[in-house]
């Protein structure tokens, strides 16, 4: 799969995907609106593509640490 920079289509959500400081891979929506935590690359790129829709280019690698931050308005439901 070969990322590349987010295409100006407003349906896809451009997702960044890295690992935190504990070494854990992120996926997380740019404004926060959906992420998760996975133990490898696969798996946060194929979360990140099923949640934008399957658009690959709006998925950016990136080499500097992130984190996945859950915006205070969003409330967690225990299901």
């Amino acid at each position: 799969m070969k990322l590349v920079e987010p295409s100006c289509s407003p349906a896809a959500s451009t997702v960044f995907v890295g690992r935190n400081r504990r070494g854990k891979w992120v996926a997380r929506e740019q404004n926060g609106i959906f992420g998760g935590l996975f133990v490898n690359r696969a798996q946060a790129l194929k979360y990140a593509l099923f949640e934008n829709g399957h658009h690959a280019e709006a998925i950016i690698e990136v080499s500097h640490e992130i984190e996945l931050d859950i915006p205070a308005k969003l409330q967690i439901v225990d299901t």
